[in-house]
């Protein structure tokens, strides 16, 4: 990598860095180009050169930030043996996701990210399709095995993660009536048997 190329890099960096610190600090309100500038210190043009807009940053930010979520994910469904065993690593892999990295977890369940999901949705799906595809292939591949009901795969997707989506929000929310430690115990068994064949 030339040293050109190296600074580019880093500028990246100190930018999508500065927009996460400043979402979680602030909300998508803060969010603005003079506040990512200021946290940053890198100047105006670079942003614009580096992600054209506010919204080119905010959705790369995004991408980084889901695809190391899925990509948890993905490992902890090809580490397991057993259909049920998948189950159980990705509901463990999702929630200690939001345990070890709650600002990016804030951002990729926010209203922002729900709006550009709803938006954006294949275009969104597209960038992480390698992670997705090797998700659908280990649920094609318990489902033709017999482990897992034959349904379709966005049925399975929802209902795995649907509800620790829905666990991972209210944790985020600051309702303080959720442990994730108890649910990433709890939860495994019940999706189970929504989707065991």
């Amino acid at each position: 990598m030339s040293p050109k190329q190296l600074r580019g890099e880093v500028t990246s960096d100190l930018l999508l860095d500065a927009a996460l610190r400043v979402f979680v600090e602030s909300g998508e309100q803060g969010l603005t180009v003079n506040a990512v500038i200021r946290a940053s210190g890198v100047s105006l043009g670079s942003l614009y050169h580096h992600f054209g807009s506010l919204d080119g940053l905010i959705g790369t930010l995004g991408h980084r930030w889901l695809g190391r979520l899925l990509g948890g994910l993905a490992e902890a469904m090809q580490g397991a043996g057993t259909a049920r065993a998948g189950i159980a690593g990705v509901v463990d892999a999702y929630l200690a996701f939001v345990r070890e990295h709650p600002g990016p977890a804030l951002l990729l369940h926010s209203p922002l990210a729900d709006r550009k999901g709803m938006a954006q949705g294949k275009e969104l799906r597209d960038a992480q399709e390698a992670r997705v595809s090797a998700m659908g292939n280990w649920v094609a591949l318990y489902v033709d095995s017999g482990e897992l009901a034959p349904l379709p795969l966005p049925l399975i997707e929802s209902l795995v993660l649907g509800p620790v989506v829905a666990v991972a929000r209210r944790s985020l929310s600051g309702i303080d009536d959720v442990d994730l430690d108890e649910a990433a115990r709890l939860l495994p068994e019940q999706i189970w048997r929504s989707v065991r064949a």
